[in-house]
């Protein structure tokens, strides 16, 4: 898991995405232009949640998310989104 330095705000939460699969159950290698977007990752950091809401979600959680959901961003090569907790599906 990475370490980074950034403190999201309120209900938001970091999530460093999961890798694209790399290739089908059946073997055949998927090229860059046809892989999906993740929609599972690891929580790096949560805000401090908001009055009377506090988050549910902990740094180190595996989530499920919407395949649009949150602001892409990339620190220091690695990519990161940034999301409101409202946004994620599911703890796994």
């Amino acid at each position: 898991m990475s370490k980074v330095n950034i403190q999201p705000l309120a209900d938001r939460v970091l999530v460093e995405p999961a890798a694209a699969e790399e290739k089908t159950a059946s073997g055949l290698y998927i090229p860059d232009t046809a892989k999906e977007k993740p929609q599972k990752g690891t929580v790096v950091a949560v805000g401090n949640g908001k009055k009377d809401e506090p988050l549910t979600v902990k740094v180190g959680d595996t989530v499920l998310y919407g395949k649009y959901a949150g602001t892409e961003l990339s620190v220091e090569g690695q990519d990161y989104l940034i999301m409101r907790e409202a946004d994620i599906f599911a703890i796994l």
